[in-house]
């Protein structure tokens, strides 16, 4: 779960959008075997956990075999934390910050309204650019389905709108 409440993150549906988010990203395993994925790094596996021990700062922790300095529950790369830590007037890199920070990216992609109001598919086709998990996301790496998406948000306590509930 979000370390962000639901009052403060927009409602229940963005919480179930960040689980879902995270789900995809991190995976359940490696969820479970960190600190709810807040402190993993690019390469991570539940059976190979690499984990960072500070939330001071983005660790920028470059992979190689990635090419990345993705970090956290939600896979930020380095370049981008400055900029959101002075735009959000961030403490540091700790999971509520963390949190703050994919909100801010649901917004700037214009999905904010559209999973508020439970428009799920949607709001992922709108945020797939950023998170290379996502179905649609055309990174080359892997996609989940949307159905698997859908069901971990739902899980998640996430709700649809009634022209997105399967038949």
């Amino acid at each position: 779960m979000p370390r962000i409440t639901p009052e403060a993150a927009g409602g229940q549906n963005v919480c179930a959008l960040l689980d879902c988010i995270a789900a995809s990203e991190i995976g359940p395993g490696l969820l479970e075997a960190s600190d709810d994925g807040y402190n993993v790094l690019v390469g991570s596996t539940a059976s190979a956990p690499l984990l960072f021990d500070s939330y001071a700062s983005h660790p920028n922790v470059y992979n190689p075999r990635y090419r990345s300095t993705a970090a956290g529950r939600y896979q930020l790369l380095s370049r981008y934390f400055s900029a959101y830590k002075s735009q959000l007037r961030l403490p540091d890199f700790g999971p509520v910050s963390q949190d703050r920070i994919a909100i801010q990216q649901i917004r700037e992609s214009r999905a904010f309204d559209l999973i508020v109001s439970g428009q799920f598919a949607q709001a992922i086709a709108a945020i797939a650019h950023i998170w290379a998990s996502l179905p649609g996301a055309g990174y080359g790496q892997h996609e989940n389905q949307l159905s698997v998406m859908q069901a971990a948000y739902l899980a998640a306590g996430g709700q649809l709108a009634d022209c997105e509930a399967a038949p």
